[in-house]
């Protein structure tokens, strides 16, 4: 796995101007040093190591660009506007200051998106947009979003939907469960709502779902089954393979062929796995592909 000339379009990494904001705030998402606060969450101790840049880079010296973008479950893009803007403003000047091989992913305030402002950074080395997938929960949510997601599409730069924050957990439920049943149902939900909306409003837009999508495409015969029609495939649509290894990933290539899947590991959260289906796939999911999400529809 370290073929050069390859991208990672799902990494996170905070820099410093965004690490400071969090530390200044009173109220959850802030920081306490390096211990993580949010709401309904016990503490959480963040390990500074997973946030240096040089040492990040040596983890996979063969990538020639790393894509890190905010971590949506803080929930900064949900917070009340006086509050999201001093953070997404520290988390732009941060990203955008970072070396090679790190090129960043934009956000915006989900209900109050400065348009103007996201056409500006679109244009200014950011490869494109992020939104959490709590964002595009139903098709009328992603009809509500359009505006937003119609800025990357002007501007020719793809969407990337991550997982956003999760509700309190139930203190019966183990540590995994939101990674695993919150994070999922939502990219469930984010997929299926841009399947029946998405591409009327934006016809040329290009988008990835993280994590496979949390697999739903692999639903797709439950879909026709249920009066849903035959699957349409989009050779503007990808996902990532972050978090899923060769049973999972063959199963989503099995549906929407090889050229849809892209290179995502999702660290410091979790590791590349080697999906080990040949070189030739392998070549296609972290050069390729990655390639045609961030600078053109594959042909």
């Amino acid at each position: 796995m370290c073929e050069r000339g390859a991208t990672d379009i799902h990494q996170h990494l905070w820099p410093e101007p965004l690490v400071e904001q969090l530390r200044i705030r009173t109220r959850p998402p802030r920081l306490d040093g390096w211990t993580l606060h949010l709401a309904g969450e016990p503490p959480f101790e963040v390990r500074p190591e997973d946030h240096d840049p040089l040492r990040r880079a040596r983890l996979d010296p063969g990538l020639r660009r790393v894509a890190v973008s905010l971590s949506s479950p803080l929930g900064i893009e949900q917070l009340p506007s006086d509050e999201a803007s001093p953070l997404l403003n520290a988390w732009h000047q941060g990203v955008r200051e970072l070396p090679e091989p790190f090129v960043g992913w934009a956000s915006a305030h989900a209900a109050d998106p400065d348009l103007d402002g996201l056409k500006a950074l679109l244009s200014d080395r950011l490869i494109g947009l992020q939104i959490p997938a709590t964002a595009m929960a139903t098709p009328r949510a992603v009809e509500k979003l359009a505006p937003l997601l119609a800025v990357a599409e002007a501007a020719g730069k793809p969407v990337l939907v991550h997982p956003g924050p999760q509700p309190p957990r139930e203190e019966e439920t183990p540590p995994w469960w939101p990674a695993v049943v919150g994070h999922v149902g939502q990219l469930h939900a984010a997929w299926w709502s841009w399947y029946a909306a998405g591409r009327t409003l934006l016809p040329r837009l290009r988008i990835c779902f993280v994590a496979a999508a949390g697999l739903a495409p692999v639903h797709h015969e439950r879909f026709t089954m249920r009066g849903g029609g035959q699957l349409r495939l989009d050779p503007r649509v990808f996902v990532d393979t972050s978090s899923y290894g060769r049973q999972a990933l063959d199963a989503v290539a099995r549906v929407l062929g090889i050229d849809a899947l892209v290179l995502g590991s999702d660290r410091p959260y979790a590791t590349p796995v080697d999906p080990q289906l040949g070189a030739a796939v392998e070549h296609a999911v972290r050069v390729s592909n990655p390639r045609h999400l961030l600078e053109g529809v594959r042909p």
